[in-house]
């Protein structure tokens, strides 16, 4: 009986927390629409869930250009705007939030570098035997370069303190 009941809950525990995910998610859309409306700019908002968080997108309706001030120089804007969303779904739920945010195809961009970038260091560190120690990185960025090196086969750690914290692919 115990076992029927667990079964028959892990459906309905997936169906809350997407539930909560997708609330998360129009919590930062609402949001980021009156952000958009205050500084006038024009954008669409994309919500969508990625594996166990909400994502968020801004995209451009014309032009990106206007919503490259929302990114920054090196997204550093961009990382601001997600931990003021994160607080604003946080401020709704009382629920920690680990929402990501895109603006104008910026995370998806530095996504597929980072993960080409993972994908030679494994290759890197399998040929020399050696371990290939990377620049410094946000956690985002650490955590794409992680998931590239484990598809490639190997494994990788991290080492230092923020904000000089890098990847470090063993052989």
């Amino acid at each position: 009986m115990t076992e029927t009941t667990s079964a028959a809950a892990a459906p309905a525990e997936v169906t809350d927390a997407l539930t909560r995910l997708e609330q998360e998610g129009e919590i930062a859309a609402d949001y980021l629409e009156g952000l958009l409306d205050i500084a006038d700019l024009d954008g669409d908002i994309d919500m969508d869930v990625e594996g166990d968080r909400a994502a968020v997108s801004i995209i451009a309706d014309g032009s990106a250009r206007d919503l490259q001030k929302l990114v920054g120089r090196d997204g550093e804007v961009l990382e601001a705007l997600q931990e003021l969303t994160r607080l604003a779904v946080h401020r709704e739920t009382g629920e920690r939030s680990r929402l990501m945010l895109d603006i104008a195809g910026h995370r998806a961009h530095k996504r597929e570098k980072l993960t080409a970038l993972g994908t030679e260091a494994a290759r890197e560190a399998k040929e020399t035997g050696e371990p290939v120690k990377l620049k410094p990185m946000t956690p985002f960025e650490r955590k794409v370069v992680h998931d590239a090196v484990a598809a490639a086969g190997l494994r990788s750690e991290s080492e230092g303190e923020e904000p000089q914290r890098r990847v470090v692919v063993l052989p």
